[in-house]
């Protein structure tokens, strides 16, 4: 007899940063059991889907999860017990039908992703599968470019480093996933001994990569050690590059960079304002600076650049580097196919952020990456900076062959966890393992970056 869903369980347990967040099992008739952990934002974009939080500040200042979990266990599971696991879309179908909302705010975006994922997870037990061989099938075989966040900044450190939220490398001249790990791995120890060799502090921030107070104007203590006539955001590249040239590697062949701006929390009454630098810009005269680091550094990838509702600017923006760099679009589309197309249609952006919490289902995000593919844009499968041990977005990136992941530094174990799973997954396709490099960044409709 075909397995059924026998019931679905939930709970409430902690994410990287102490958070509460919601974890489901799904157990199945025939023993197969599939558990998904939901993991949390801290900087999130305005149109995502509703995360429900019970506003309760009598338990972990009002974040608990409670209404989520009574959520899946009152009103999801009874409804779903029997049904086949098999039919994901069908699931996925019903749990939209149940929360009746646009934005999902009636049963939680975290409810029903933890269900759905869940459902996939035990299916794929149930035949005894690779969660990615189940998702993906037999074309399922390109492990990903890894965009690795060693350097942290904005709201992630409290605008104490950096204007720009994250910077990170991508080993695009490694052969393979593995030895770009290690590439990267030995990057990200180097940068700590340049910045302690800098007098610098090498505690990090909520991704795992370093969150050191950078230089700004009125800095005495950068003015006396020399950086004098630098600014936090540039300095943060140059001591990256110092790094990458510390571990034995060549900025721009070996290892290139990239940056998430998160530039919706910069966006203050039609300008932008970088904090550390005491400036104010329009959109043109902040692509002007992009241009201007695109010719000092070697930055192939810029994430979200301009604010989540400028898309005005992000017009301007990718007519004017979008056939030098890869411009991803994440609190701007919030891997919502409707903002993805009207990105494509007018042109906005080259490339979409893929976070499964941002829509709620495993359906809707295979659906967006979809979309975009046919586009001729790229899809990076991405973390959260609240994560948790659940290594689903590994066996994702693989099932759909997107080529690129984000998933923080080569440290912290809710980081590393992802890292691991996929060189499990290397493995066990041995020969059959596809590693593109730099070639994944090359997927789009225009010219190829340089």
């Amino acid at each position: 007899m075909t397995a059924r869903i026998e019931s679905i369980i939930a709970r409430e347990i902690l994410d990287s940063r102490g958070n509460p967040t919601i974890e489901v099992d799904v157990r199945l008739t025939d023993g197969a059991l599939g558990r998904a952990d939901v993991p949390s934002g801290a900087s999130t974009g305005a149109h995502e889907a509703h995360e429900l939080r019970d506003q309760d500040v009598s338990r972990y200042a009002g974040s608990g999860v409670r209404k989520a979990v009574a959520n899946v266990t009152e009103i999801i599971a009874p409804d779903l017990q029997g049904r086949s696991p098999f039919d994901q879309e069908g699931i996925d179908h019903r749990l939209l039908e149940l929360d009746g909302t646009t934005d999902k705010h009636q049963l939680g975006a975290n409810a029903l992703l933890g269900v759905s994922l869940a459902v996939a997870k035990a299916a794929a037990a149930s035949f005894k599968l690779p969660l990615f061989r189940y998702l993906g099938g037999a074309g399922a075989h390109v492990l990903p470019l890894p965009m690795f966040n060693i350097l942290n900044g904005g709201r992630h450190t409290d605008w104490q480093s950096t204007d720009i939220q994250e910077y990170l490398i991508l080993p695009t001249g490694a052969s393979s996933f593995s030895e770009g790990l290690r590439m990267a791995t030995e990057v990200y120890h180097a940068l700590r001994q340049v910045l302690t060799a800098r007098g610098l502090n090498t505690n990090v921030g909520d991704e795992g990569g370093f969150a050191p107070s950078l230089f700004s104007p009125d800095d005495l203590y950068h003015l006396l050690t020399g950086f004098a006539g630098t600014a936090a955001n540039t300095e943060a590249l140059d001591l990256i590059v110092e790094a990458i040239q510390r571990a034995g590697y060549q900025p721009g062949t070996d290892i290139h960079l990239a940056i998430d701006v998160a530039a919706s929390e910069l966006f203050e009454e039609g300008h932008y304002r970088l904090r550390r630098e005491h400036v104010t810009l329009t959109a043109r005269e902040l692509i002007d600076r992009y241009a201007e680091w695109l010719t000092r550094y070697p930055i192939i990838s810029i994430e979200d650049g301009l604010d989540e509702d400028d898309w005005e600017g992000w017009t301007l923006l990718t007519q004017r580097l979008g056939s030098q760099v890869q411009l991803i679009g994440d609190d701007i589309f919030v891997t919502s196919t409707e903002r993805i197309g009207r990105g494509i249609r007018e042109g906005v952006s080259n490339s979409v952020l893929i976070k499964l919490n941002q829509i709620g289902t495993l359906t809707e995000t295979i659906a967006a990456v979809e979309l975009t593919r046919e586009a001729g844009w790229t899809a990076v499968v991405s973390h959260r900076s609240g994560e948790t041990e659940d290594t689903t977005i590994a066996d994702l990136v693989v099932a759909l062959n997107t080529g690129q992941i984000k998933t923080g530094s080569p440290a912290r174990s809710e980081r590393v966890a992802k890292y691991n799973q996929l060189l499990r997954i290397e493995e066990t396709l041995g020969a059959g393992a596809t590693y593109r490099g730099l070639s994944s960044l090359y997927n789009l409709g225009h010219k190829s970056p340089s």
